[in-house]
């Protein structure tokens, strides 16, 4: 089966949007975890508009799963998942203040930057996943630095989905076999859903892990919590 990593970040934004702590950020993670989702995702960015750097040293001694920290590698980021060690850490090229994460890693052009946290995290035994786009050549080189996973970014899949998903499909399917066939884990994640999530994880069933976040959150609001994330495992079964 491959595992569903909850993305909490919208949990956060709500919380944020009022002041106080409602709703709690490290309950919602721990009734995430006790609903069955397989690991907990969280994305701080600088300006703490959602998940707040305190908020991850406190999910750290909390997350009985994995806990997988996501984000741009500037020093404040670094120095945050050297302390907190994460069972994984995926790095992704968006700017500090981009809306939402919208495209990967050039890794070719990012090759010794890349390389240098991939084995300054690696010295920590923290997992490390790039996040890529369903290009041969970036995985190729995510390859070459050392990276255990890629993450793959699936925004232009779910897009294309409901005018022909065989096609939509097709590239990701060749950018996962390769990375299969070069020694790294792949991982996904933005954009999946009810709709589109079990076709994608069929078509690649030897996915490590899906990140899932806003969609899960959105359609919580309908179903619940704890029904919402095993509709989703069950798309990946």
């Amino acid at each position: 089966m491959i595992n569903l990593s909850v993305n909490i970040n919208k949990v956060a934004t709500l919380r944020n949007s009022r002041g106080g702590n409602m709703p709690d950020v490290q309950k919602v993670a721990q009734d995430c975890e006790r609903f069955g989702a397989q690991g907990i995702t969280v994305h701080p960015r600088p300006d703490e508009r959602h998940i707040r750097y305190d908020d991850v040293y406190k999910l750290k001694s909390l997350v009985s799963t994995e806990l997988n920290i996501e984000g741009y590698p500037g020093k404040p980021f670094v120095d945050l998942v050297l302390k907190v060690r994460p069972n994984q850490v995926t790095l992704v090229p968006d700017a500090p203040d981009a809306l939402t994460s919208d495209a990967g890693w050039k890794t070719k052009i990012h090759f010794d930057r890349l390389s240098e946290l991939v084995d300054l995290f690696t010295e920590k035994s923290i997992r490390t996943s790039l996040f890529v786009d369903a290009s041969e050549e970036d995985i190729e080189w995510a390859a070459k630095t050392g990276a255990d996973r890629v993450e793959l970014y699936t925004g232009p899949y779910a897009s294309q989905y409901a005018l022909d998903r065989d096609a939509a499909i097709a590239p990701f399917v060749r950018a996962a076999g390769l990375a299969r066939r070069l020694g790294m884990g792949v991982n996904a994640g933005h954009d999946l859903s009810l709709e589109n999530l079990a076709f994608f994880a069929s078509e690649i069933d030897w996915l490590e892990e899906v990140s899932i976040g806003h969609a899960l959150v959105c359609d919580a609001l309908y179903f619940g919590l704890e029904k919402t994330i095993n509709l989703y495992k069950a798309c990946l079964m």
